[in-house]
């Protein structure tokens, strides 16, 4: 009996290229799309992209199957966002998607469809080292989402395949061609479904309060204004205004967030956003626990420059330690890396 493999078509060559790459290796694939939650008052491409996955489908000659998750995704996904900004902290959705609806329960429902494994065209690696298992960054550095999927477990990872993690975007675009899929040119897609065109600014404003507020400089002075403290995330250099003479001394950065008191401190020293160390809550180790102190490389942004870190517990709460003040946002990941590898990670907190 064949390995049967579900793939998550969602309708970008990523993907499908994934879809053809396995079913040339002499898999069962099935290809199936997820339709997530998005709100009446956006546009949404999730029709076009359902009718590209069907048609990657056809192409490919494998069966279709597709699966509605609107209900978990809002659950799970953007009522914690939200949640999260409203509170004033930065979560990360595309984990929290990652998670709760491809590794959750799109695994469950794959599984209950006769799945041995499952599939993204995510751009990372697994290897297996004896019973354990790795997750390794993706080989092309540009396009690498492992940051993304650090909350992945070991059952996770012995049942998910990444085919295009060894590959550059230009080699995934190459096969696309090789395999004459019918999305072969179709630009990636840019940010999230449910925001679509619109700002978040926007987008928060309809679930959350979002009131114009004060800028202030470091000693307390109002400076400027803003459009609602819980847009605004720590280091940030754009979307507030600075009145009058001080704004001749810019660029300002975020230091600081008050939601409270729907106040935002900046300062023209960018350093001033830095932090030397932060403290971690829901820490999550890809393999096993590991001892503490531990140096390692870490992210708290996708695509930012990995930079040192020790971490180690102070009065029974992990925290991390940078060798340079570093910017940070309460609700970001700090993901964890020792070289290509990625052990894990854990959400910065205040």
């Amino acid at each position: 009996m064949s390995h049967t493999v579900f793939v998550g078509l969602s309708g970008g060559v990523d993907s499908a290229v994934s879809a053809a790459l396995l079913q040339e290796s002499g898999f069962s694939v099935v290809g199936a799309f997820i339709k997530i939650w998005q709100p009446e008052f956006i546009e949404c491409t999730w029709k076009e992209d359902r009718l590209d996955a069907m048609r990657v489908a056809a192409a490919l000659g494998i069966p279709f199957e597709e699966i509605d998750l609107s209900e978990e995704y809002q659950k799970n996904v953007v009522q914690d966002m939200v949640a999260d900004y409203a509170h004033g902290v930065t979560p990360n959705p595309d984990i929290l998607c990652n998670r709760y609806i491809k590794f959750g329960a799109f695994a469950r429902w794959a599984k209950s469809k006769g799945a041995h494994s499952i599939a993204t065209g995510h751009y990372a690696r697994i290897e297996q080292e004896g019973a354990h298992y790795k997750l390794l960054r993706g080989v092309d550095p540009a396009k690498d989402q492992s940051y993304f999927l650090y909350t992945l477990g070991q059952p996770d990872l012995a049942h998910a395949i990444f085919p295009v993690g060894g590959l550059s975007k230009t080699q995934v675009r190459k096969a696309a061609k090789r395999f004459s899929l019918p999305v072969a040119q179709k630009p990636d897609s840019q940010g999230l479904c449910f925001v679509g065109e619109v700002s978040m600014a926007d987008f928060l404003a309809r679930f959350i309060p979002v009131v114009e507020g004060p800028v202030v400089d470091v000693q307390g002075t109002r400076i400027g204004s803003h459009e609602g403290a819980t847009l605004y995330t720590i280091g940030q250099r754009h979307g507030f205004e600075i009145n009058g003479a001080s704004a001749q001394r810019g660029p300002f950065y975020i230091v600081d967030i008050d939601v409270s008191s729907n106040t935002i401190r900046v300062s023209p020293q960018r350093i001033d956003a830095g932090k030397k160390s932060v403290r971690l809550v829901d820490a999550h180790w890809i393999s096993r626990l590991p001892s503490l102190p531990l140096s390692l490389h870490a992210q708290a942004r996708y695509h930012e420059q990995p930079v040192s870190v020790t971490l180690d517990r102070q009065e029974k709460e992990l925290v991390a330690n940078f060798l340079e003040p570093h910017i940070v946002s309460p609700g970001q990941s700090l993901v964890l890396y020792d070289g290509d590898v990625c052990v894990g990670g854990a959400i910065i907190t205040k």
